[in-house]
């Protein structure tokens, strides 16, 4: 309650031309919700920044406050919900109610050529926008590391598991696997 920065939303950051668009789930407590950009000042950022520095898409290797100078290169992150959820567990009414702020920010996002997937509540969320548009069964596209989908329209759909510290704290996701993803990506460089 003595928190001045609880609840509030935070929207996407980075180029808005980009080709390469990176969706998580929600802005971390103490992260992305305290600093106002996602993947900001938290142990995913950490570990997600760094990689996306080494993979060339990030000017620097670490994200800590919005006039940290951090830019991304040909890049977009966004967090399908806006807000922290409870315990970190969304339920589907809030993924419904925060949808279209989710949906609003793809629609503008002219250039996105690629959609990596950070966590599944981000890949069905991506795949939730476009059944708006497409007939298909998301039990068609099953979310895993390194999967990868060709929407309807084009758009690639990658998944990765989620960058946060209890993936990669237990070798689930390491360093070299996301970098090997990064570096596949078909706007990479």
């Amino acid at each position: 309650m003595d928190w001045t920065y609880w609840g509030r939303g935070v929207s996407g950051y980075g180029d808005p031309n980009a080709q390469l668009l990176l969706v998580g789930l929600a802005p971390a407590a103490h992260g992305g919700n305290r600093t106002a950009r996602v993947f900001t000042g938290d142990k995913s950022a950490d570990f997600l920044v760094m990689c996306l520095h080494e993979a060339g898409l990030a000017n620097q290797p670490n994200s800590d406050s919005l006039d940290d100078g951090l830019t991304l290169n040909n890049t977009f992150m966004t967090p399908v919900l806006k807000c922290v959820p409870p315990q970190d567990k969304p339920t589907a009414e809030e993924l419904r109610n925060c949808s279209k702020y989710f949906n609003r920010e793809l629609d503008l996002l002219k250039n996105v050529k690629v959609i990596l997937a950070l966590g599944k509540i981000g890949f069905d969320g991506c795949l939730k926008y476009f059944r708006q548009f497409y007939d298909f069964k998301m039990k068609d596209y099953l979310f895993g590391h390194n999967v990868s989908y060709k929407m309807p329209n084009g758009i690639i759909l990658k998944g990765s598991y989620h960058p946060s510290p209890r993936n990669v704290n237990t070798g689930r996701l390491s360093k070299e696997m996301m970098l090997e993803l990064l570096k596949g990506l078909p706007v990479y460089g």
